[in-house]
């Protein structure tokens, strides 16, 4: 059994100004985007959508040839096959392959997207909605997705492969593999989900591939479909845009422009626009296009392209054209027949720079959603907080010493806060002032500076009154501590850190059902899943 709460974003402090804003519908964020996000906006998102051209044939195409070598599965070929057809439309997320889904936050936003997909399947039932799940696998960054953390230890991915992710070899992974199943133990469980990471992840060359394998063995069931966008069937829809981005470079002015917009509201830019946002890849390569006179080099190489080359690499070889997060958004929306995205702060705060981008190339800009925020409270966890008297899951999402100076005033029956005779002081000094103004003004500054001396002694009393305290509650404060460190890693959010796999150990698919019942991305607020 568990209990579900639901915490204002605006409670929670770990969350960016500009996410919260965005996820409580703040009227500064309204210029930069297009649709509000409720169910009933819907209706004119697919509207819109269903007049721009998409090429079902070729998406359909291009998904059953990445699904020819994947287990074969009824629903996930039937939501395949739906996508042919001009009533469907798709609902998507989409992440870096991160070594075995790395954070949590990997598996809620595809729950929470499967959950919008069969809320928008009840409300418009003439309609068909199919959730997608998007491999950034052209992604290079290594650094970024080589490890993840299990049971508050980090297993990383050694590899000296450069270029896409999705593009390495999973030859690498065996001791990455090998340490997971050690850290999840010897339970038939354990033995079980290690065994479903390991076939997927032996069982196909590329990274990107063996990640598709897995997340469809995963959720499969639940109707996901998994898209690996690099392409060439995919590339060749999206060259047009390719074009004009290389010859005309529209995009930086209009990126431009919204983050001074973004930042007259009182919110920062996100991404850096360049004059040309696309990439060049070959095996082991993926290298920023930089325009210098009138030639195309690839940066780090000695790869040089006229005007007229360019354009003859790109039609004959689209494959080989990366769009940077300047321009990956309208590569999707360009592909799918696509509603929604959903996205955490910090994706949405670059899709927020979009809108007048979407409108130059005449892409249809999606309807924007804050995918869910979990917390997890095991069964272990929530006892220690019963333990402690700990009620308001708000509070856990203070920092650890204010909690533990909440802590402690509510379990002494001393007074720590000399408060009134602060305020005591400072009256005692005004009123000296006010005299030694007639007798001697000049004393004004030498009367501040004692108050100065005397006020932060005063503090330091207090602070030692508060440390006295504190050594009363020594066990229960270090409870305390402990406590945090497992549902706040390094006193921040558990979602960005923790892997999901324990979870799964523990609950098996009833975990997936779970999610998907209660991530719901139309209500506000951070979602806190309590075992009791």
């Amino acid at each position: 059994m568990t209990t579900v709460h639901h915490i204002p974003f605006t409670q929670v402090p770990q969350l960016s100004a500009r996410d919260v804003a965005y996820a409580t519908a703040d009227a500064r964020m309204r210029p930069f985007y297009k649709y509000p996000v409720t169910l009933e906006a819907f209706a004119d998102v697919m509207a819109d959508k269903q007049r721009e051209p998409i090429d079902r044939a070729t998406l359909v195409q291009a998904l059953k040839a990445q699904y020819a070598d994947l287990d074969a599965h009824v629903l996930a070929n039937s939501q395949i096959d739906s996508l042919g057809a001009a009533h469907t439309f798709t609902v998507v997320t989409a992440h870096q392959p991160c070594l075995f889904t790395g954070p949590l936050y990997y598996i809620t936003k595809i729950c929470t997207t499967i959950n919008l997909a069969n809320r928008l399947r009840q409300a418009y039932p003439d309609n068909h909605v199919v959730p997608v799940f998007i491999i950034g696998g052209e992604d290079h960054d290594f650094e970024e997705v080589n490890h993840l953390h299990l049971f508050g230890k980090t297993v990383s991915w050694d590899n000296a492969e450069k270029g896409p992710v999705g593009m390495m070899s999973t030859a690498t992974l065996t001791d990455a593999l090998a340490e997971v199943k050690t850290l999840l133990g010897d339970s038939e469980a354990a033995h079980a989900v290690a065994e479903q990471l390991e076939r997927a992840f032996s069982s196909h060359a590329l990274y990107g591939k063996a990640m598709q394998a897995y997340l469809h063995d995963l959720f499969a069931d639940f109707g996901l479909v998994v898209l690996d966008m690099n392409d060439r069937a995919l590339k060749q829809l999206f060259v047009p845009i390719m074009r004009q981005e290389l010859l005309e470079h529209p995009s930086q002015q209009f990126i431009e422009a919204a983050q001074a917009a973004l930042t007259a509201a009182g919110f920062s830019g996100q991404a850096h626009a360049r004059e040309v946002n696309l990439f060049y890849m070959q095996p082991g390569l993926r290298e920023r296009i930089l325009l210098e006179g009138d030639l195309y080099k690839v940066n780090n190489t000695d790869l040089t392209f006229t005007r007229p080359e360019i354009e003859a690499e790109l039609a004959n070889h689209p494959e080989r054209f990366s769009p940077n997060v300047i321009m990956r958004p309208l590569y999707e929306e360009v592909v799918l027949p696509n509603l929604a995205y959903i996205g955490g702060g910090g994706e949405l705060a670059y899709w927020l720079e979009r809108k007048a981008q979407f409108e130059h190339f005449g892409v249809n800009f999606p309807m924007l959603i804050r995918r869910n925020s979990l917390l997890w409270i095991d069964a272990g966890n929530h006892k220690r907080m019963e333990k402690l008297g700990l009620t308001d899951i708000a509070d856990l999402f203070q920092d650890t010493d204010a909690l533990i100076r909440q802590f402690v005033s509510a379990h002494t029956d001393n007074e720590l806060t000399i408060a009134d005779e602060k305020a005591q002081l400072e009256q005692l000094f005004l009123s000296i002032a006010h005299k030694a103004q007639s007798i001697d003004p000049t004393l004004a500054k030498a009367i501040e500076a004692e108050y100065t001396r005397q006020a932060k002694a005063v503090e330091q009393l207090e602070s030692r009154l508060m440390r006295a305290e504190k050594q009363k509650h020594e066990t229960a404060i270090n409870q305390l501590r402990t406590l945090k460190e497992k549902l706040f890693p390094g006193n921040g959010l558990q979602e960005r850190y923790d892997n999901f796999l324990p979870l799964y150990v523990r609950h098996g698919r009833t975990l997936f059902d779970e999610l998907i019942r209660e991530l719901d991305p139309l209500r506000e607020g951070f979602v806190v899943i309590q075992e009791d």
